[in-house]
């Protein structure tokens, strides 16, 4: 691992930088790759600037709304109660790991929350018995558990794929995939369980051991993220600190939320959002707590804010010169049905690359996927989730995502890309396998 990680410190830069040095490598392939001429290019990337608006205001409150409930005292209690759990510094790194991928497949925001905050609560508690683990690596394993979300609940390709209507519906003919077809089939149950499997035992093969090479957690900020009681001297802070005014709407909005599900309501970004939003309300002890963890919250979420924008102008430029239709009919024309669900996978990862989103991803690349693996005969089961395996793979060297959990650890992407491009490559492989064995 070491000539590897003194590469990437060497090399990577910022995230930011690095979305701009991309935004500038991708108008150059417009330009090499398709009839697009420069007016073109840059057209479509300002109009491109402002086409995720609406996501990125429902990725935002993904993230923000994961911290604060990650936050709240209960469930900062529960991470507590589980920095206690690994004695030794294997244990603690695997199982970092194991809790963010078991988070991520239930939801993906609250899956990278989780792993930077659990990988800081093992980090102290360890400090504190005396154990020494590698901070980086910890944190490395919280963001490996990011690998396999795709293959979870709040998937956003099987959810569209099964959501009538949706963008989705003209390649598949008008009709819908139902989730038990991708998500909840039982190969991809088994290759979310052997990617687990198979990561974990990378991690446990590239964890340091050499004591010169190990970098501990330095600061403690745990208490940090701690809301103060306000001082009550009027009726309005009597209020401001009562927990009746969020429990009443946190009530109403579960309220809603069951309403919603008994109707047949289906789960999207939205819904996810407002479960996250209901938990908060009744888990703060009050208004004035609710306020101070968002604001620590929001702190997060700025940085991603600001690059959404670059990405969609990638994705604009992407979109209007037909750069995503080159790049992934490219592997089209070289497939067969039995190696098509591979090389969409290894399409799906390279364009990820360049589009971390994997609704933004679908929305482009989905239906060219689906229209050539039916013209091919392949189950648009295995298209859907083949794509999926793709954008949820390159996230492992893609710094896009890691943005809010390296934030909380209080590192930088160079310091965690040597042992996630590890994870690139023993899940890929899972991933790989799992494609071509389902396409038999």
């Amino acid at each position: 691992m070491g000539p590897v990680n003194r590469l990437v410190e060497r090399w990577i830069p910022s995230s930011l930088v690095f979305t701009i040095v991309l935004t500038f490598v991708v108008a150059a392939l417009c330009l090499l790759l398709t009839p697009a001429g420069p007016a073109d290019v840059v057209t479509g990337w300002g109009e491109g600037l402002s086409g995720l608006l609406s996501f990125i205001t429902q990725m935002a409150l993904v993230l923000m709304l994961g911290h604060i409930l990650a936050s709240t005292g209960p469930i900062r209690r529960l991470l507590a109660a589980l920095g206690g759990v690994p004695r030794t510094p294997t244990a603690a790194y695997l199982f970092v790991f194991v809790v963010a991928a078991l988070a991520s497949l239930v939801t993906w925001g609250l899956g990278l929350v989780v792993g930077g905050l659990l990988a800081r609560e093992v980090a102290a508690q360890a400090r504190e018995r005396g154990v020494v683990l590698h901070f980086p690596m910890l944190v490395a394993a919280g963001f490996a558990g990011f690998v396999v979300w795709h293959m979870g609940y709040s998937g956003s390709g099987p959810l569209t794929a099964a959501t009538p209507d949706s963008f989705l519906a003209e390649s598949l003919g008008g009709r819908t995939v139902p989730v038990t077809e991708t998500t909840f089939s039982g190969w991809n149950i088994a290759a979310a369980a052997a990617t687990i499997v198979v990561v974990a035992g990378a991690l446990t093969l590239v964890a340091p051991r050499d004591a010169d090479r190990i970098v501990e957690l330095q600061v403690d900020a745990r208490e940090g993220a701690l809301v103060e009681d306000p001082v009550v001297e009027t009726p309005a802070d009597r209020l401001d600190a009562s927990r009746i005014p969020t429990t009443l709407v946190g009530l109403l909005l579960a309220t809603y939320l069951v309403m919603h599900f008994a109707g047949g309501g289906s789960l999207t970004l939205d819904i996810v959002n407002w479960s996250f939003l209901a938990l908060i309300l009744l888990l703060t002890r009050s208004p004035h707590e609710l306020i101070g963890l968002t604001q620590q919250a929001a702190s997060h979420v700025g940085e991603i804010l600001l690059q959404f924008p670059l990405y969609a102008g990638i994705l604009g430029m992407m979109t209007t010169t037909g750069l995503v239709a080159v790049l992934s009919e490219a592997f089209v024309a070289i497939s067969t049905p039995q190696t098509f669900g591979l090389l969409a996978f290894l399409s799906a990862g390279l364009v990820n690359f360049f589009v971390p989103s994997g609704g933004g991803q679908f929305a482009v690349q989905g239906p060219i996927m689906l229209s050539a693996g039916a013209e091919l005969g392949v189950d648009p089961a295995v298209t859907i989730m083949a794509v999926s395996y793709g954008d949820q793979w390159t996230n492992m060297i893609q710094p896009f995502w890691a943005i809010p959990l390296l934030a909380i650890a209080g590192l930088k992407m160079r310091d965690i890309l040597g042992y996630t491009t590890v994870v690139l490559l023993a899940s890929g492989l899972v991933f790989g396998a799992t494609l071509l064995l389902v396409s038999l």
